[in-house]
């Protein structure tokens, strides 16, 4: 059977769903499909945190951090890591720096 999966999976991804002995703790058609809907969703929050930043919040830093907080909830649908992850790659897209979320869970 041939892998014709055509997207490349950043290695940080990966780290979400690795465990300590470096091995996926799910099966990588879990991953890759928890990957395409954790990046589209950090594109879809590029133009939300650019209109908080020109009309609500100017710091980058806690626009971050609020969305961080909001993915990082129970019923967000997302894990802790990959509620981190989201947030990093958003701060990515829009260019801006990270500030510190915690570990991956902490709430």
């Amino acid at each position: 059977m041939s892998d014709d999966y055509q997207i490349d999976i950043p290695p940080s991804f990966f780290a979400v769903y690795t465990d300590a002995r470096q091995r996926l703790a799910e099966p990588i058609a879990v991953v890759r499909a928890r990957y395409e809907v954790c990046e589209d969703l950090a594109n879809h929050l590029v133009q939300h945190a650019q209109v908080l930043h020109h009309v609500e919040v100017p710091s980058e830093d806690e626009i971050l951090r609020r969305i961080h907080d909001g993915l990082n909830s129970a019923d967000a649908g997302v894990s802790g890591g990959e509620a981190r992850w989201i947030v990093l790659r958003l701060a990515e897209l829009l260019g801006w720096p990270c500030p510190p979320l915690g570990e991956p869970g902490a709430a």
